[in-house]
């Protein structure tokens, strides 16, 4: 190997060591103000390192909690269970930061109704 292909290939690699730990999303990212569907949520550290998420803004049950357990990493995401404010039905729902001001879920109810959207930071 040549010197020019080895400084090649440690430009390529310490590119994606840092690229990929850009993705690496923690609780911290996901702390403000968001919105979903026609809810505002405003997500803020509690109890540890866990977070938690109350409706401030809607049509229905403002007040109410959103994360129904604690969200936990799982391959770069976050996965634990949420209720749906409108329906207070419970979903097992992953959670992938997309950027900065979004974050990307799916999840099913134990009766394998299913749901996915995106939270956007409200500015």
């Amino acid at each position: 190997m040549t010197k020019a292909t080895l400084g090649k290939a440690s430009v390529v690699c310490v590119a994606l060591c840092v690229g990929g730990s850009a993705w690496a999303a923690t609780l911290q990212d996901m702390l403000g103000r968001w919105r979903w569907q026609d809810f505002t949520i405003e997500v803020s550290k509690c109890q540890g390192d866990n977070a938690c998420a109350k409706i401030v803004a809607g049509p229905k049950n403002v007040g109410m909690d959103v994360f129904a357990s604690k969200l936990t990493a799982k391959d770069g995401d976050w996965v634990g269970q949420i209720t749906h404010p409108e329906t207070k039905e419970v979903y097992n729902t992953r959670f992938q930061q997309k950027d900065k001001d979004r974050w990307r879920l799916d999840g099913c109810t134990a009766a394998k109704i299913c749901l996915s959207g995106e939270f956007v930071r409200v500015k």
